[in-house]
């Protein structure tokens, strides 16, 4: 709208300039006289009032109604007073004719919102990007495993859909057959493409980089994971801040302050006997003093910023919450699966003189290859990658609560913990015992390999440390943060976690429902408190806290007590967060400082009061300055997009 209205008002402003007597004396030149001429400026400029100038009268009539006075208003009344000032010229009342002004002046407030709209819609256009991120098709397999196409919206929850290598995953899912690379940047921003196999999920929008993958169906429409990030970005970018609310204080107090230095120019200068400088002054203050800057100085910022986030995979739900990130001071980590993987792995391998660890780690992948139980997945696959093939265990029996057993290479096998020792009345030798106490003592799991009866080795498992929890901690205390971690973990656990990160402060053996206590115990010594986890017992503790920050791949229950969601569970991302609030504040300050600021210096041009120095500011260029102002808070927010909030090569 505002782009179709200022091409046609630019082309019916070009006569009504050339032919305006004032340009024609200042620019020293006759324009061609015919039948007629004298009526190109009243006819022409009341198309432009009436045609260009409608949204504005329309907007302003608004505001006047919901008695909300803001820039709509303002722009109104200084359109309206030009064009009744030179319309009672033309018709003798008066003699202070400004059509070519009144015309320049809606050209120009024409370009500044289409400029608005255009920076406003590219912002919100996440929207779009991401909804396009789905395919419009998908391959589903049939019951004989014909491969048929058909629309996204056709699929039902336990659909199987191929995904050739290249394509879009559909719909959220688990994968039943194949295994490759998915490219999940649009859902972590994280470029690098991470494994997926069989038995993991995948999320619709996704793309699978070298592999074909079947995938069972599982969420589609509005249930997925991408459709919720939809959700989350339309509630941020509709959400207000602090910062919003003072910004519009402001411009609602700028109209105010308009309205009033007008009133006082117009009776100055009509008081002084100048009655058409008056309308000029005062049309030029109405103009000048639009608060139309501050009207876009932070939905601007906030729309960028919330795009910007979603695509890094933070999706922020809450603008408040964004702000008070930048304060913060004390970061609290839950420990399971935010700065863990949540899974054990096996750290160390030990055993008696003349056996080697790479036996030890064969029998027992051999005997555990058919077990179901985590601890048992984990020493698999790592004697698998540390051994390679495994030979194959007979008369496998699993004995709950004491361990497993199998014949490898006509030998007894077994492992298990000391529960199995006791039953077999065995005593670990005591080389072995020295080693395995100073595991059992940082609360490592500790698992023997007995073998035809005798005690041969130990494996220490304990649950995986994040690659990158390290860099994360580091790179808050880089930035004077207290880093803390609160788990439920037996003391010894959590301990040594803490030391391997060098977290400041452990809260260990909290219960679940105490933890959003030991948050408001933090509150209590003046820090603002981060809280970072991921499971339903997290919950309290993020609602409790200042900024509740929910790792993505946690539950629902989680993600709503929080404010804002990790699509990754990349604990760097609590850093790309402070950085993003810390980018966006200041934006904001620098906006709200450039659109208020600058009245202080125009207003006063604009009224005329340096006049007797010979310093007029002319109508024109008080639009001119105004929609400048505009354009500079719009590029000042744009330089948000500069801003790197991940790093996750570094």
């Amino acid at each position: 709208m505002f782009r179709d209205r200022f091409w046609l008002t630019l082309l019916l402003s070009v006569p009504v300039v050339v032919w305006s007597q004032p340009v024609q004396q200042w620019a020293g030149y006759t324009a061609p006289s015919f039948p007629g001429s004298e009526l190109l400026a009243p006819v022409l400029g009341s198309v432009i009032f009436f045609h260009g100038g409608w949204p504005f009268l329309i907007g302003g009539w608004q505001e006047a109604r919901d008695r909300r006075p803001g820039m709509m208003l303002l722009i109104s009344m200084a359109v309206t007073v030009a064009y009744t000032a030179s319309l009672a010229t033309f018709l003798g009342w008066f003699s202070q004719e400004v059509w070519w002004e009144l015309a320049l002046l809606i050209v120009i407030m024409l370009l500044g919102h289409w400029l608005e709209m255009r920076a406003i819609g590219q912002a919100q256009g996440a929207l779009a990007a991401l909804a396009e991120l789905l395919p419009d098709d998908a391959e589903r397999v049939g019951p004989d495993g014909e491969v048929e196409t058909v629309g996204v919206a056709d699929l039902r929850p336990g659909d199987i859909v191929l995904v050739r290598p290249g394509a879009r995953v559909p719909a959220d899912g688990t994968v039943v057959d194949g295994a490759g690379d998915v490219d999940e940047s649009m859902l972590t921003g994280e470029s690098s493409p991470v494994p997926r196999g069989s038995g993991d999920r995948v999320v619709a929008g996704t793309v699978s980089a070298d592999a074909s993958l079947r995938v069972a169906v599982d969420a589609i429409g509005d249930d997925t994971a991408l459709a919720g990030i939809q959700r989350l970005v339309t509630q941020a970018q509709a959400s207000r801040s602090r910062t919003q609310a003072l910004a519009d204080r402001a411009a609602a107090l700028l109209f105010y302050v308009a309205l009033v230095a007008g009133a006082i120019t117009a009776t100055v200068w009509v008081a002084l006997g100048e009655p058409a400088f008056a309308v000029d002054r005062t049309v030029t203050v109405l103009i000048i003093a639009c608060p139309h800057a501050l009207g876009l100085a932070i939905p601007l910022v906030t729309s960028i910023s919330t795009a910007k986030s979603a695509r890094s995979g933070i999706l922020v739900k809450d603008r408040l919450a964004i702000e008070r990130m930048r304060t913060v001071d004390a970061v609290l980590f839950d420990k399971t699966g935010t700065l863990t993987r949540g899974e054990h792995v096996v750290t160390d391998t030990a055993t008696i003189d003349g056996v080697e660890p790479e036996q030890v780690l064969r029998l027992a992948g051999a005997v555990e290859a058919d077990s179901e139980h985590p601890l048992a997945r984990a020493i698999h696959r790592h004697a698998r990658t540390e051994v390679g093939d495994l030979p194959t265990a007979t008369d496998f029996r699993s004995r709950t609560g004491r361990g497993v057993e199998a014949v490898v290479d006509g030998v007894g096998v077994a492992v298990g913990g000391p529960a199995l020792l006791r039953e077999r009345q065995l005593v670990v030798p005591d080389d072995l015992a020295a080693t395995t106490d100073g595991w059992t003592g940082r609360g490592a799991a500790v698992l023997h390999v007995v073998r035809d009866g005798r005690v041969i080795g130990a494996l220490s498992l304990e649950d995986e440390i994040r690659d990158v929890s390290r860099q994360a901690v580091d790179r808050l205390h880089a930035a004077g943060i207290t880093v803390g971690m609160i788990t439920g973990d037996a003391r010894p656990v959590a301990e040594a976690v803490a030391a391997e990160l060098g977290i400041d402060e452990v809260f260990a053996e909290v219960l679940p429902e105490d933890k959003d206590a030991e948050v408001a115990g933090l509150q209590a010594r003046g820090l603002t408190v981060a809280m970072v986890g991921d499971g339903v017992n997290d919950a309290p503790a993020l609602a409790r806290a200042d900024v509740g920050i929910a790792i993505g791949a946690g539950t629902d229950v989680a993600i709503e007590s929080a404010g804002i969601v990790l699509a990754s569970d990349d604990p760097r991302g609590v850093v790309a967060i402070r950085t993003l609030s810390a980018a966006t504040y200041r934006k904001m300050v620098q906006n709200l400082w450039w659109a208020a600021g600058y009245n202080l210096v125009a207003i006063p041009l604009a009224a005329g009061a340096f006049a007797w120095a010979g310093l007029v500011l002319p109508m024109a260029l008080g639009a001119v300055l105004m929609s400048t102002s505009t354009i500079v808070v719009a590029l000042n927010a744009q330089l948000l997009r500069r801003v790197r909030l991940h790093e996750l090569d570094a």
